[in-house]
């Protein structure tokens, strides 16, 4: 199981939320110095996300191919991916390893309920293959836009419709993030049993315990934000489960 290390940009500043709400943010300093400091440790796939345009108040793209540039560990990217132009952009003329879509695979899903053409079916296979479903949720439903909205979607659905096409999900359970009390597991299993894809967890974890419970239901990865930025749990303990 991958142990991944967050790096959410705010404002150009390395920071985390608690349940997905800006006015939480706290900041660590320089995405790049954060990136520079969990490589050395040891992790070779860092999670970045761009809050600023997630929440429709900026870019901070110059920051995540600065990381990109620097060092030699896989990327997985999201936040603002609105459009499939912009996805096959990140993917394929900036070479982002994995690019992660949240409002934009909704969308996608409601089409395909409706009996419509998904539109990611228009995007080479190759590329389609590093394309990462990003559902996160609350009270086991699907919120996007930053996690402003909420769909009334059930996150499992999503999972099972759009996994014949895309690499893998990044489940984050909203009502536990950034408040390094521990995660809600059953509804990570949920999401685990719904789908034959690689399933990444994000979201409470903040012990080794979480991440033991999580790599024995089948987790691919877990992403880790605050807990690490708090010194609650260390990266090269994680990774020697």
């Amino acid at each position: 199981m991958k142990i991944i290390p967050a790096i959410d940009i705010k404002d150009g500043q390395c920071a985390q939320l608690i349940g997905g709400v800006a006015e939480t943010a706290k900041y660590y300093g320089d995405p790049l110095d954060a990136a520079e400091k969990w490589a050395a440790l040891g992790a070779d796939v860092l999670h970045i996300v761009d809050l600023d345009a997630a929440l429709g108040t900026g870019s901070n793209l110059d920051s995540v191919l600065a990381i990109k540039d620097a060092l030699d560990v896989e990327i997985n990217f999201g936040g603002g991916v609105r459009d499939y132009a912009y996805c096959m952009k990140l993917l394929d003329e900036y070479e982002i390893d994995r690019v992660a879509i949240g409002t934009l695979a909704l969308k996608d899903y409601k089409r395909k309920i409706d009996g419509k053409r998904m539109q990611i079916e228009d995007i080479p296979v190759n590329l389609r293959e590093r394309i990462i479903v990003s559902i996160d949720s609350k009270d086991g439903n699907v919120v996007t836009c930053g996690w402003t909205n909420k769909t009334g979607v059930e996150a499992s659905k999503v999972a099972s419709c759009l996994q014949p096409l895309v690499w893998g999900f990044l489940y984050t359970d909203v009502d536990v993030e950034g408040q390094m009390k521990g995660i809600n597991l059953e509804r990570t299993k949920e999401i685990i049993r719904s789908t034959k894809k690689p399933v990444i967890a994000s979201g409470g974890i903040s012990s080794i315990e979480d991440a033991k419970n999580l790599k024995a239901a089948g987790a691919w990865g877990v992403v880790l934000g605050k807990a690490l930025y708090e010194g609650l749990v260390d990266l090269q303990d994680l990774q020697r489960i």
